[in-house]
């Protein structure tokens, strides 16, 4: 059995042999930034703050998901989630033509609806289950059952990219860097981004980050966060969660090119299982 992900799982590597990473692509007029292990984040970072034009990203193609598949008979296939990305459909096509080819393959391609932390978690996930020796039909039925149960939420102090991006409003981008305010929220059950609040300071907002977690039925289970060049903010997630669940499992994982283009500096996601 292979596992492979796109880039926006913020892994390089897995408890687990076979494991490969695509990479999504992040784009100016004038540089790309190819989402590998060879890519500085810092200096992607440091352009892309002071960059005034259209940034955008663009996901795998049919053929690097197909190139990764090689040589595997049973994949199973992780992706951000598609109401950001072409990265899952590009995924399907690549699952179809694979097939097509090698008739007894199997390919599970998950659409996360998430990014990053609730990857993670669902990835860790499939290597659990791998290693119990569950059969791929088996393995599939409970990823998809699991990824429905886990939740996901943000806490940024920029928007700028996802402003020059189009995502957001760029007007309203401009406040929070001028007022030091976050916004925080959470990814959809349609996998978008929805901001449910905003706060001042870095404290409210991880305290917001929490609430939320409670309000979805969190009760102490596993739980992710990553973190853009802010260690500091998530070890202080963590901690506040510990104070209420001090046996939680809680791992802390800081992020690949692509949530570091839409987290930027400062941004904390926490991603965990609900009841």
């Amino acid at each position: 059995m292979r596992i492979i992900a796109d880039s926006s799982c913020d892994l390089y590597s897995l408890d687990y042999q076979d494991f490969k990473t695509v990479p999504l692509t992040i784009y100016t007029k004038e540089r790309s930034f190819v989402d590998d292990e060879n890519l500085n984040i810092t200096e992607m970072l440091d352009y892309l703050a002071s960059y005034k034009d259209r940034s955008y990203t663009s996901c795998p193609s049919i053929d690097a998901f197909k190139e990764a598949f090689e040589g595997a008979d049973e994949i199973f296939v992780m992706t951000i989630t598609s109401a950001l990305s072409g990265s899952y459909n590009s995924a399907l096509n690549a699952a179809q033509m694979y097939k097509d080819e090698h008739p007894l393959a199997k390919i599970a391609v998950f659409d996360s609806l998430s990014t990053g932390a609730e990857e993670i978690l669902a990835l860790q996930k499939l290597v659990k289950l791998i290693k119990e020796g569950k059969n791929f039909e088996t393995i599939e039925e409970e990823i998809r059952a699991y990824l429905a149960k886990s939740r996901l939420f943000f806490s940024f102090f920029s928007i700028h990219n996802l402003a020059q991006n189009g995502r957001v409003n760029k007007t309203a981008a401009g406040v929070l860097n001028v007022l030091n305010i976050g916004v925080y929220g959470t990814a959809t059950s349609e996998g978008k981004i929805a901001m449910t609040g905003k706060a001042r300071g870095e404290k409210k907002c991880l305290k917001a980050l929490f609430d939320q977690m409670k309000e979805a039925g969190y009760e102490g289970g596993k739980a992710i966060i990553t973190h853009t060049e802010n260690e500091e903010a998530a070890r202080n997630l963590k901690d506040l969660v510990l104070s209420s669940y001090p046996d939680a499992n809680i791992q802390i994982f800081p992020t690949r090119g692509l949530c570091s283009y839409y987290m930027e500096r400062k941004g904390v996601v926490i991603s965990c299982e609900t009841k």
